[in-house]
């Protein structure tokens, strides 16, 4: 590839002005997913968004968040929404099922409305793992997952603007 080849590229920005972002959490395992919420929060107020930019929904487990997560979505008022998770393994095959059905609703969800959905649904097979991915020793994922709805919304945004088709999509109302 010669050094004067160079792709235009589109990328989002960790700038929330103007973005609202809902954030669906599992109350299962609250132990774990309270710090990852805390975590998503943080990085939404430290990028500046503010308490208005953000709505949190509490469901009863990880398997009820796709749910929720396209509700908010059809709702037309969120540019992207964070969904928030904990399943760890269990004795049965119960936690594949979970995991697998969990992030295939999120991902349906997404493709099916079309607003951004970030996955921090984590699935450990020790708490010990959940607690090293809530804060411990690999970082907040929570912390991440609210960078990522800052930058998917204002890629989703820009890439909405240089679509052919823009026109004919309403934008949220943030009602």
């Amino acid at each position: 590839m010669s050094a004067e080849f160079k792709p235009s590229t589109i990328r989002g920005e960790l700038n929330p002005a103007g973005s609202h972002f809902g954030i669906v959490v599992s109350q299962f395992n609250s132990f774990i997913t309270d710090r990852l919420l805390a975590g998503a929060l943080d990085a939404l107020q430290s990028a500046g968004a503010t308490q208005s930019q953000i709505e949190v929904v509490r469901v009863p487990g990880s398997f009820e968040i796709p749910i929720a997560a396209k509700k908010l979505a059809a709702s037309d008022r969120f540019d992207s929404i964070i969904c928030v998770g904990c399943v760890l393994r269990g004795e049965t095959s119960h936690y594949d099922v979970v995991v697998s059905e969990t992030a295939r609703g999120i991902q349906l969800a997404q493709l099916d409305s079309g607003v951004p959905m970030i996955l921090c649904v984590l699935t450990c097979d020790t708490l010990e793992q959940a607690i090293n991915r809530a804060g411990l020793k690999s970082g907040n994922k929570g912390y991440e997952s609210g960078l990522a709805a800052i930058e998917m919304a204002h890629l989703s945004r820009k890439l909405a603007k240089n679509s052919p088709r823009s026109a004919s999509r309403p934008r949220p109302s943030h009602k």
